[in-house]
Parts: structure tokens; sequence; C-alpha cells
């Protein structure tokens, strides 16, 4: 078999990046050309990392994500109560391994929604099966589900997500069905995957806008468990950075 064959066979496979690999090997000089154990052993690792990249491009995109967002991109200023090891503790991703959740909380434009994206795009990268929902967009979901027949199959959807991001937690008001269907998948993830919430309403206030007693005590009793918190304080980080472009023109 000559090596255009292969090159074909690998393709064939789906070896793409093996293929491409060994299609840079075969442009070497002869006197720097690896020796067969080496050759295999890095071309496995070329279509392990083509495999992974893959992988986390369609975690990504199946994510549906409001904008990019990056751990790095983090500003730890000092009035933000910003702790970077904690941070960059959630940053490894182990939380999601061990089913614990993480409850960002702070006012309008502080910097919530991105730090809980930029987690996103980390368990991403790291191989996770990643959603975001705004609430409204998660109630009006469930909703229409319910209207035709899917609903059984968007819980089970969503049960399925190593991490499940709930953006704006609290804005919009729960009626006696939604409570039920927050509490079915509150209840099917604990101590399996870990739900990163973000809210202007402080943890305190979360039972008072849950408005029902029984529900209220089930479905923060679970979030609450192990839970990690982040209070972000501080101006809002939207009207500095426009303050700061205004600024450079």
């Amino acid at each position: 078999m000559n090596t255009d064959q292969t090159l074909a066979q690998m393709r064939t496979l789906k070896l793409s990046g093996m293929a491409q690999a060994y299609q840079t090997m075969l442009q070497m000089p002869l006197n720097e050309q690896l020796t067969t154990d080496l050759l295999i052993a890095q071309l496995i690792e070329a279509e392990a990392l083509s495999r992974n990249h893959k992988k986390m491009v369609t975690n990504i995109k199946a994510a549906k994500f409001r904008y990019q967002a990056a751990i790095e991109e983090i500003e730890f200023l000092p009035q933000r109560n910003l702790d970077k090891n904690a941070i960059l503790r959630l940053a490894n991703t182990s939380f999601i391994k061990r089913g614990e959740n993480v409850l960002i909380t702070g006012s309008t434009g502080c910097g919530k929604s991105y730090i809980a994206t930029a987690l996103g795009y980390q368990a991403c990268q790291m191989g996770f099966k990643v959603g975001y929902y705004s609430m409204s967009k998660l109630l009006q979901r469930l909703q229409l589900s319910k209207g035709d027949g899917s609903l059984m199959k968007e819980l089970a959807k969503i049960e399925k997500m190593q991490l499940l991001i709930l953006d704006d937690w609290g804005m919009h008001p729960l009626d006696s069905q939604t409570k039920l269907y927050l509490l079915q998948i509150i209840e099917d993830r604990h101590g399996k995957c870990s739900t990163v919430i973000t809210s202007q309403l402080p943890v305190a206030a979360w039972f008072e806008y849950i408005n029902e007693p029984t529900l209220a005590d089930a479905i923060l009793d679970r979030l609450l468990q192990q839970a990690h918190r982040l209070e972000i304080q501080g101006e809002s980080m939207r009207k500095r950075k426009k303050l700061e472009e205004k600024q450079i023109q």
C-alpha cells in the first residue's frame, strides 16, 4: 500500500487528525523522519488532539452561549469582591465532576453572566456538555414543549447536560406549573450534574421569589447544598467600559 492509499484509508476511517499529521511527517527530510514507535505515538497523539478539538467546538456550538467569554479576561478589581483563587479553582472544572452548583449574585451589569459564560466555555474545552439558558428562554421553551408534547424529551435533554447555566434567575414570575418543572430539573440533576445560576436577587430572597414554601424548601435545599457562592460587588462593568470608551474617543 502506497502513502496515498494509506492517507485515503485514514480519511475513510475518519482519522483526519492522524492523516494530517502523517502527511506533514512525509514531507520531512529522511534524516529527520521518526522511528516506527515514535511515528505511531505521534500519529495517535495527533488524532486524539484533533478529536478533542472537534468535541470542544461541537460542545460550544451546542451550548448556545450569547457571547464568548474566557476566565483569563475576568477583571479581579478590589471593589468587585471577587476571590481570584476561588474562580481559578472553579476553572479546573472539578466541581462539575462532583456535581456541585455555583450561585453568582450581584447588581445588574456587574459581570455575573460573563463569569458564568466563562465557566461554561472552560467546561466545553474540558470536554463537558454544557447548556446555557436565560430564564426567560427556558420558561418559554418549557411552555412550548408542553404544548407540542415534547416536554419529557426536553426535560431529559436538560438532565443530561453536565453543566447547566441559568442566567437571570429571579427576573420573571413563576406560575405553579413552572415551579414544578424547576423542581424536577433540579431534582434530576442533584448530586450528579452541576448548575450555575446568576441572579440580581441575593440568595436570601430566593425563597420569597419562589413563593411556595414546600417547593421553595425542596428546590433551595438541593441548589444550596455544597454550592459555591460568588457575591459580586462594585459598579456596573458595562457603564464603566462605556465611560472608558468615551474617554478614549
